[in-house]
């Protein structure tokens, strides 16, 4: 089995922490926390979600 590989986002904050994106695709984790969990995701319903406004702050 290969190693999973990780993708900054392309709006990390100029402090550098962001979402990162795996791939294979399907999982999501905190830049801050390389060794933390992930989550589990189907990428096309939570970047819909995402754009939508879904994790804005309230």
């Amino acid at each position: 089995m290969s190693e999973m590989r990780w993708q900054k986002s392309s709006y990390t904050n100029p402090n550098g922490n962001c979402v990162e994106l795996s791939d294979p695709r399907g999982q999501i984790r905190d830049s801050k926390d390389p060794n933390g969990p992930t989550l589990n995701v189907h990428i096309p319903e939570f970047l819909n979600a995402v754009k939508n406004g879904r994790y804005d702050p309230k």
